[in-house]
């Protein structure tokens, strides 16, 4: 038992450390390149740290563990929003882009809409897969075509937050793809000593592999996210911050889970209790994003802590389910019919009152 502690405690540490270094390489080389940070976060850092949930659920799924693999990309979106998003928004309020809200976040909602429908059969096929990769691959061409658009507002915007743009020589960006390079492999390594500590000490008390895929291996490979993210936050590179979980929620779906059903010749199969609860969390929280952003295109501490108290209540659940309690079924209808509704028509009514506010001001100056 000590050397799994040891090897989480040792994968905890690199995940700090490799979420500095990248965070550090990629907003430099944003500013060198005078690139948005919003697409560095949306790429560069949101596909490296979601290294680890490729490299899980491949093998997972290589080696007939679906339930880990397909596990791991719901439950690392699920913790990416509720989690890191949140905690990164109690850190510091997360300004968001418009961007995001016009295009990536309904892309995200819409895209965990698909893999229910694709699970509704029971399995998400090698077509699935296939459908899913090719989303991706145009995701990025709109991503190297938009930054390609960047106006004067992007140059400002560095000028305001690094001084006068130093200009892209060879050695500059030597360096920074080096700290990007280092924070990867730095993560990549950490988080998978973490999760292989952690699941080793889950077995030993009886947990399914879906359970261990939604919440330990899901958590652990969302570290690298975390740790990203909330640096992020606290060194002020909020758009990376942001569009780093965004990013990676895509990436996980598209890529992930995608590649993770190409791979074998029957695809993955996809749980009833996946379907029956999972997936539909996995949705609602995507969804709860939308008014959120609207809502002046902050992410305000109460949101933030809003979200951090729903993971905790479902992972409270995932771990009452384990135990067989008797208290699993109330709090997953809870969950699901009445706290998870009504935040959502809470969200809308601040949404709606967000947006007459600017009609009300109109009207007044008539």
């Amino acid at each position: 038992m000590l050397w799994p502690i040891v090897w989480m405690i040792v994968g905890l540490v690199g995940l700090v450390v490799g979420g500095e270094l990248l965070v550090r390489g990629a907003a430099k080389l944003a500013a060198l390149a005078g690139i948005s940070p919003l697409v560095v976060g949306l790429t560069v850092v949101a596909f490296g740290t979601s290294a680890p949930e490729l490299a899980v659920s491949l093998s997972a799924s290589l080696k007939g563990n679906t339930d880990i693999g397909i596990g791991n990309v719901v439950g690392s979106n699920i913790f990416n929003v509720l989690a890191i998003l949140g905690m990164s928004a109690v850190v510091a309020p997360l300004v968001v882009s418009s961007q995001l809200v016009r295009i990536d976040v309904p892309l995200m909602v819409a895209l965990s809409f698909l893999v229910l429908l694709m699970g509704l059969d029971g399995e998400i096929s090698q077509l699935d897969g296939g459908i899913l990769f090719g989303i991706l691959v145009v995701y990025l061409g709109w991503l190297i075509y938009q930054s390609r658009r960047e106006q004067k507002a992007v140059q400002d915007e560095f000028a305001e937050e690094f001084g006068t743009q130093e200009k892209l020589t060879l050695a500059g960006l030597a360096i920074q793809l080096a700290l990007i390079a280092a924070g990867l492999v730095a993560l990549t390594f950490s988080s998978q000593w973490l999760v292989d500590g952690a699941s080793t000490i889950a077995k030993q008390f009886g947990m399914s592999e879906l359970l261990i895929g939604l919440t330990i291996v899901a958590a652990g490979t969302s570290l690298p996210e975390a740790a990203a993210s909330v640096m992020a936050s606290i060194r002020g590179e909020r758009d990376i911050a942001v569009g780093n979980i965004v990013g990676s929620n895509i990436f996980n779906i598209c890529c992930v889970l995608g590649l993770s059903a190409l791979a074998p010749p029957s695809g993955i199969p996809v749980s009833p209790d996946a379907l029956k609860f999972d997936i539909p969390v996995m949705i609602a929280v995507a969804v709860a994003c939308l008014p959120i952003f609207f809502t002046g295109y902050t992410i305000a501490r109460w949101e933030g802590i809003l979200f951090v108290f729903y993971y905790v209540a479902y992972t409270t659940y995932l771990v009452l389910v384990a135990v067989n309690s008797s208290w699993s079924h109330p709090l997953g209808v809870m969950m699901l019919g009445f706290a998870v509704p009504l935040t959502v028509i809470t969200l809308l009514v601040t949404t709606y009152r967000a947006l007459r506010k600017p009609a009300e001001s109109v009207s007044a100056e008539h």
